[in-house]
């Protein structure tokens, strides 16, 4: 699963070569980050102060509203610093994945940037917000529509690997628990994931809203994504799925180490570590060269089959 790509190999790179492996389920991982990277002074305010002012699960920067989100603190100067360089380093992941996997970045959409100041071994978090569960991604930033959930990471503790285990890709699980997490495509008579005339007025008021409120599209939804966080749900709530061996599989990110993958095809929990870079983007279905490996299509191709 993990797809390794050092320096060497990232000056031998072929086109749509980190594209094809993530598209078909990898783990791409950069042991030396690619990404230039805060310098010192920056990453040590970082890993010093940060834990100490986080409100939210993380703290991140929103692009499309220009202004960081899960910051306790109301030093001006303070804010502007942390919103300074997580602009900064999604603007270095945007451009690298730019060179790297042009055809995906497309028309894509740039999301946050977050900065994980908290040590993920122990947080107490609820089961649906915790990161030391086996899930998959759902509704990012409300919804996608199909669309993909890319996200790289790179772990900026200069002491602790960061670690992560996967239980496994979406094709295997739908296969093995589709059923039993009530999924709708073992009842599907048509395409059960189109989107209605409700789903079509509720995403236009929630575009119409996001204009003067970015942060308003977390409110929207489609069928695809209900089914997609049905899914993640199940994955957390189940003990027995969290607890089962099968398919089992751990990685250890040293630190300063890069890695990227879509979120919603590769389940995963970081068991451990602390101080780590996020970014996330949404990617067009339509730039994908496997676009039947796309969880959405995978999901209309099990209700047809049924």
């Amino acid at each position: 699963m993990l797809d390794t790509y050092d320096e060497n190999r990232l000056q031998q790179l072929q086109p749509d070569e980190i594209s094809d492996s993530l598209e078909r389920g990898s783990i791409v991982y950069f042991p030396k980050s690619p990404v230039a990277l805060p310098d010192p002074q920056d990453l040590s305010f970082f890993r010093q102060e940060l834990p100490n002012l986080v409100k939210l699960k993380n703290i991140s920067f929103h692009p499309e509203a220009g202004r960081v989100r899960g910051l306790d603190s109301d030093d001006t100067a303070l804010t502007e610093r942390v919103s300074r360089i997580l602009e900064s380093v999604s603007n270095n992941i945007a451009r690298f994945l730019s060179t790297t996997a042009p055809r995906l970045t497309e028309n894509w959409t740039v999301g946050t940037c977050s900065f994980r100041p908290i040590q993920e071994r122990g947080r107490n978090l609820s089961a649906h917000a915790s990161n030391e569960l086996v899930h998959i991604d759902a509704g990012a930033y409300g919804a996608t529509h199909g669309d993909r959930i890319l996200r790289f990471f790179i772990n900026v503790n200069p002491d602790e690997d960061r670690v992560w285990v996967t239980k496994g890709n979406f094709p295997e699980l739908l296969q093995a628990h589709g059923e039993r997490a009530g999924l709708g495509y073992d009842k599907a008579s048509r395409d059960y994931l189109a989107r209605g005339p409700l789903d079509h007025a509720w995403s236009g008021f929630v575009n119409g809203l996001s204009r003067a409120v970015p942060v308003a599209k977390v409110l929207d939804s489609s069928p695809y994504d209900r089914e997609m966080r049905r899914f993640h749900n199940y994955m957390k709530d189940t003990p027995s799925f969290q607890q089962d061996m099968h398919g089992h599989e751990e990685f250890r990110f040293p630190p300063f180490s890069a890695w990227m993958v879509f979120t919603d095809t590769v389940s995963h929990a970081c068991l451990s570590g602390q101080y780590a870079f996020v970014h996330t983007s949404i990617v067009r279905l339509a730039n994908l060269r496997l676009p039947e490996l796309a969880p959405i299509n995978l999901l209309r191709q099990a209700a047809q089959s049924g």
